[in-house]
């Protein structure tokens, strides 16, 4: 549900859908191209031999990460009205890790800002339960509070994150639910086939991709959400406002003015900025605070020291 601090900011949103670029989509549209064009692009400057791969890696590690954030905007209903077209757009895993449709299904859920951060509500927390986090071993809480690190996220939050998924698609099916035996099986064909593909035509070998390009790509994707949400009473106070770079913007789609989207997810990623200056004191007075200046700061502060405590503070996860 979209959420106005008054009338006239609901006038200046609505005002928005009448902007040319919001009717056409134009620069949602040039991502996509920009994105399954490099792609392609840098496979096939492989497979002529006029890029080495070593200089390629990079290319696709920053493509793939930004293909994550490409999927995150068509959940959202952009750049059509069609949400299966939309899907067909965000489908192909280029980062292989996460079914899209599963994201899709689990993202939907992580919008009830009341139940932000709260584990076993939130598909998307960093917090453990109290009560769980009581009875970890040693080496688990290790990994827990290094994942709420800067490095720890990008070295070890990926295997965590695809662990955690893993285990939570064998319970329903150890169950007897196969609701999602489909989606797994056509994922598993789909990965397979680009596999195969980035080896047969491009020279890169399939293991090469999954742990030189799909894992750092994942890395480089979490690191917006090292701090975007924190355990807070208030439910808005939970999600940060990051007033990063221009690079960084481009690269996760202006999602680093989360409490935005979240207020309005609706609004597409590029006005998202527009939308945010337009009431830039009141958002911050919104989040109780929670701003963050850059992805550098993230990095000078929680290099290797966690954000915060892994056990989520609320003994009943509700507000408070």
């Amino acid at each position: 549900m979209a959420e106005y601090f008054d009338s006239d900011h609901a006038r200046d949103i609505a005002a928005l859908g009448a902007h040319f670029a919001a009717r056409t989509q134009w620069p949602t549209w040039l991502v996509i191209a920009a994105i399954y064009g490099g792609w392609f692009g840098v496979l096939a400057a492989l497979h002529a031999g006029r890029l080495p791969l070593y200089a390629a890696t990079p290319l696709l590690i920053v493509l793939c990460a930004w293909h994550m954030s490409l999927q995150h905007e068509l959940i959202h209903g952009h750049p059509t009205r069609f949400a299966a077209l939309n899907m067909a757009l965000g489908w192909p895993p280029l980062a292989v890790w996460f079914p899209y449709a599963l994201y899709r299904e689990s993202h939907m859920a992580h919008h009830r800002d009341e139940a932000l951060t709260v584990p076993g509500i939130d598909p998307e927390t960093n917090y453990v339960q109290p009560e769980r986090w009581s009875r970890l071993p040693r080496w688990q809480r290790v990994l827990w509070r290094a994942r709420k690190s800067f490095f720890g996220r990008v070295l070890i939050g990926p295997p965590m994150a695809v662990a955690a998924m893993l285990a939570g698609a064998a319970g329903p099916c150890r169950a007897g639910d196969a609701r999602h035996v489909r989606m797994w099986l056509a994922h598993a064909a789909a990965v397979a086939v680009l596999l195969a593909g980035v080896q047969r035509y491009a020279g890169v070998p399939w293991w090469f991709y999954l742990v030189a390009i799909t894992w750092p790509a994942l890395g480089l994707a979490m690191v917006r959400s090292l701090y975007e949400h924190r355990a807070a009473p208030a439910p808005k106070a939970r999600i940060a406002i990051n007033e990063a770079g221009v690079v960084m913007r481009l690269l996760y789609l202006n999602n680093n003015y989360h409490l935005v989207h979240h207020d309005l997810p609706g609004l597409p990623w590029f006005q998202l900025p527009l939308a945010y200056r337009l009431r830039r004191d009141d958002y911050r007075s919104k989040c109780g605070g929670f701003v963050i200046d850059g992805y550098a700061a993230l990095l000078r502060r929680y290099a290797w020291r966690a954000t915060d405590a892994p056990a989520h503070p609320f003994a009943d996860g509700a507000t408070q």
